[in-house]
């Protein structure tokens, strides 16, 4: 199973290049991009940080995620849509198939007040809002939109870019933590991602949290495939 990141987009001419149906040669180098984090600059070339740039969550209203997608690409610098794959019974035949992680949610690379405006005056995104920080005090009404920190961030798309049906969004009361103890998985599809040791559905795995939002759980991960980390 191989990396790839078809569901990232940037404002580069649109939609990014990277998208389904990728040729070969293509993924090897978002592989190489995904690796280049583990490099001494700390992060992908693809992913380096913009000034006042943040990742925002923003949630769909009515299942609408997909509707004017290509408004948002076209207007920011990054789109990240996490997907998964699960089995499904299709015609009475087992099949793999593609579907969004963390239903009606959208991360952006953008500035709050570029989303404000973009909303304002882009009718067709009408339907888009602010996934907001419920930790934070309340502001002019309304809690603070939700940012996701840029590490983390990264963290969760090398996770998420892993094409696995193991893939899976985990509730607290479900992660048996062994010790808490913070690890980087270092061999493996997985290899980079950073997140803390767990048991979930009877297997070791490495359970990755966006705080205040969701945690989402590698497939099963052996203890020779991790290092622990401070």
């Amino acid at each position: 199973m191989s990396s790839t990141l078809s569901n990232v987009s940037d404002r580069r001419g649109g939609k990014n290049p990277l998208n389904d149906g990728l040729a070969s040669g293509v993924i090897l180098e978002v592989q190489s991009q995904l690796q280049d984090e583990n490099s001494d600059t700390g992060v992908s070339s693809l992913y380096v940080p913009v000034e006042n740039h943040q990742w925002f969550v923003l949630r769909a209203t009515y299942n609408r995620v997909a509707k004017e997608i290509e408004t948002l690409r076209k207007n920011v610098a990054h789109v990240y849509i996490p997907k998964h794959y699960i089995i499904k019974q299709v015609n009475g035949k087992k099949k793999r198939v593609s579907e969004p992680l963390v239903p009606n949610l959208v991360f952006v690379y953008s500035t709050q007040e570029h989303l404000e405006q973009l909303f304002c005056e882009e009718k067709v995104l009408s339907h888009y809002r602010f996934y907001r920080d419920k930790t934070k005090s309340i502001t002019n009404g309304k809690h603070t939109p939700l940012v996701v920190p840029h590490d983390e961030m990264l963290n969760f798309i090398r996770l998420t870019s892993v094409e696995s049906e193991h893939i899976k969004l985990v509730e607290p009361e479900h992660c048996h933590y062994k010790s808490g103890d913070k690890v980087r998985v270092v061999q493996g599809n997985f290899s980079g991602v950073e997140g803390r040791i767990a048991r979930v559905s009877g297997q070791q795995r490495v359970v990755v949290e966006l705080r205040g939002l969701c945690s989402i759980a590698t497939a099963y991960i052996p203890t020779a495939f991790l290092c622990r980390i401070e």
